[in-house]
């Protein structure tokens, strides 16, 4: 908790935030509409007596009150999908058409791949990457227990993806994982500086791949769990400097955000950073997550 206190200047409500991070996230899943409507499983909910509140800012997203939804038969069949509410917003604003190729760079185990084939409607082609061989089986299983047919999924290094051309890419990439500390408090003893700048390489390289697998005018999602700058704005930022891709503003009414950093350590970055997200759990009631727009020009 100590290593926190490096935000407390730009994360507003600092007192909140920490008093926030304890505290177990509320259950929230995805209903995957490629098997069943909305208001059909909503009906199931309510028959068994299972409370559900739909998110504001996603109708596909629903919060629960109980502590276990992955026990419900629902999520068996495929019905529901476990999901951190936040981890929702980068493939929503990817916004993927029924028809195109897009990509999950780092794919496993699946949330977004799936939410992605979603999305498509099972249409076009979503290729889902995963350098780790251990981590390929529950992408699979997620993708075959949620009926994403329109999935391909690959085994390279993300930053060596082969030379192809899609309409649309996610980079979801490795971090170190801070705003997970509502579901392991144990995150937060393992981050530091050292560990961010060692990232910090990672994610770059993944992110300028990210930009040279993308058509003109395609769309690349950045995104991260955690609040480190070293490995969100300052990772953007290296991209931009390129001159391959512009910012843009994301929004998603009902979920609160808060801009990207002007400055931090007495760096001052571009304005166009200020077109990121940054989502802090006492704003939602959620996990934290950073992410950002951009356009290949």
């Amino acid at each position: 908790m100590d290593y926190l206190e490096r935000y407390r200047e730009i994360i507003p409500d600092f007192e909140d935030f920490l008093a926030t991070i304890s505290q177990p996230l509320p259950a929230s899943v995805r209903i995957n509409t490629l098997k069943i409507s909305r208001d059909r499983l909503i009906e199931r909910l309510d028959r068994t007596g299972i409370g559900n509140h739909v998110l504001k800012w996603y109708p596909l997203g629903l919060r629960l009150d109980m502590d276990r939804p992955g026990k419900l038969i629902d999520h068996t069949l495929g019905y529901i999908h476990i999901q951190e509410e936040v981890s929702m917003v980068p493939p929503l604003v990817l916004d993927p058409k029924p028809g195109e190729m897009v990509l999950d760079m780092c794919a496993a185990p699946g949330s977004k791949t799936t939410q992605i084939a979603q999305q498509m409607e099972n249409r076009g082609l979503v290729v889902a990457n995963e350098p780790s061989l251990g981590r390929l089986t529950p992408l699979r299983s997620n993708c075959e227990r949620l009926g994403a047919i329109n999935v391909a999924i690959t085994r390279y290094d993300g930053s060596r993806f082969p030379d192809c051309q899609f309409d649309r890419v996610l980079a979801d990439v490795p971090c170190s994982s801070e705003g997970t500390s509502r579901k392991d408090l144990k995150v937060l003893n393992r981050s530091s500086l050292k560990r961010s700048l060692d990232l910090q390489r990672l994610q770059v390289s993944l992110l300028k791949r990210a930009v040279a697998l993308t058509r003109p005018g395609g769309v690349i999602i950045y995104s991260t769990c955690t609040y480190a700058p070293e490995e969100n704005e300052s990772v953007v930022e290296s991209v931009l400097d390129l001159g391959q891709v512009h910012m843009e503003r994301l929004s998603l009414p009902g979920l609160i955000d808060c801009p990207g950093l002007g400055e931090w350590c007495g760096h001052k970055y571009s304005d166009e950073l200020k077109l990121c997200s940054r989502y802090y759990p006492h704003a939602n009631d959620t996990g934290g997550f950073f992410v950002a727009k951009l356009i290949k020009n």
